[in-house]
């Protein structure tokens, strides 16, 4: 019987951008265990519900992740609008969808080039953020900000988007998408890469479900959950979404998955840009959420479901503000996954699950 060896991975590596600590069993090279360790970057940001008031707490909420800040603020603000009761003008929910697009694709091209570069793709690393340059020049031209926005808070967004930069807007995406089908191509067609990720990390339907995965981890996995299916908001606008998914359930499956998500991002801006209708973009709450009332929202993450939870106290102060994140729950799959592996492929895997560590630990 081979001796078992305890070999601690993260939170410092050099292939991984985000802290990830694991303890890894092993048994000669392979994995028999991954134990994770989490809490190495927390941060207390639940608990500034009492010292800023529910509308200030927006731009906390959209500090839990820089990557996926839009998200968190327009997660957060929808919890408050059903808390209070309160309609966001149609043209908001439009902007809203739009914008929350552009961060997924945001999101899947920094994620694309920390996946080349960890494979030495050097080139295709700097390609794809030379690509995602230009979706943060639309943030800083449309919101001031490149990564943190502030533009959506409760009752809509901070201000209008005139509809000629609308059409600028999907002048530039539609102009990145030959130049971001090269890349993909490269990406994925690549030998050395499908001899890396092909078969490796398996997650078969039946244990995503079991582990509640979310997200691309479980789309590639075969499973469809995706909260966009709900139709909330512009999304229920959409012809025909359907989320993409793979039957593979590989670490080949899951950036197959991302890549392809890009591109249907973009489809989904240009259908709600010619679509979107003409009107207010915010209505000005009054008053403070009711004593013991209680919100719960979920949106679609780029990394998956995450779901936002809010409890009035009659106060300008809220009683408790509750964030599950996408990583969070994708953890345990993660986990499972790198059982069996190659302690040569653990950053491979636990790169094309794509954690969110600062969104896990608030």
């Amino acid at each position: 019987m081979a001796k078992k060896t305890l070999v601690p991975f993260g939170p410092q590596h050099p292939v991984l951008p985000e802290p990830v600590h694991l303890d890894l069993v092993l048994e000669d090279e392979t994995v028999v265990q991954a134990v994770p360790q989490v809490g190495y970057v927390h941060r207390g940001l639940e608990n500034l519900v009492d010292k800023r008031d529910f509308q200030q707490f927006t731009y906390i909420a959209e500090r839990i992740c820089g990557i996926c800040s839009f998200g968190h603020s327009m997660g957060y603000s929808q919890a408050v609008e059903n808390l209070m009761g309160i309609e966001v003008p149609e043209r908001a929910e439009y902007l809203r969808v739009i914008f929350h697009e552009m961060s997924r694709m945001h999101s899947h091209l920094l994620w694309l080039g920390l996946a080349a570069d960890a494979f030495g793709f050097e080139s295709l690393f700097m390609h794809s953020w030379r690509l995602r340059e230009r979706l943060l020049d639309i943030f800083e031209r449309t919101t001031g900000g490149r990564v943190i926005l502030n533009f959506c808070i409760p009752g809509g967004v901070v201000h209008d988007i005139e509809n000629t930069e609308l059409e600028a807007i999907v002048s530039t995406l539609r102009g990145m998408r030959e130049d971001y089908d090269q890349i993909a191509a490269t990406f994925l067609d690549d030998a050395s890469v499908r001899s890396r990720l092909s078969g490796v990390g398996y997650l078969s339907k039946a244990d995503a479900r079991t582990y509640g995965c979310v997200g691309p981890m479980a789309r590639a996995s075969g499973w469809d959950v995706d909260v966009r299916n709900n139709g909330l908001g512009a999304y229920s606008a959409l012809a025909d979404f359907k989320p993409v998914t793979s039957q593979d359930g590989d670490c080949y499956a899951r950036c197959q998955v991302r890549v392809e998500e890009v591109r249907q991002s973009i489809d989904i801006i240009t259908e709600l840009a010619s679509k979107i209708p003409d009107g207010e973009t915010l209505v000005k709450i009054k008053g403070n959420p009711a004593e013991g009332a209680e919100s719960l929202t979920r949106i679609e993450q780029p990394r998956g479901e995450a779901i936002y939870y809010i409890k009035g106290n009659g106060t300008k102060f809220l009683e408790r503000c509750r964030v599950r994140t996408p990583t969070s729950t994708n953890i345990p799959g993660m986990c499972a996954t790198l059982g069996g592996s190659d302690l040569a492929d653990v950053p491979n895997i636990v790169l094309t699950i794509d954690p969110c560590i600062s969104c896990s630990e608030r």
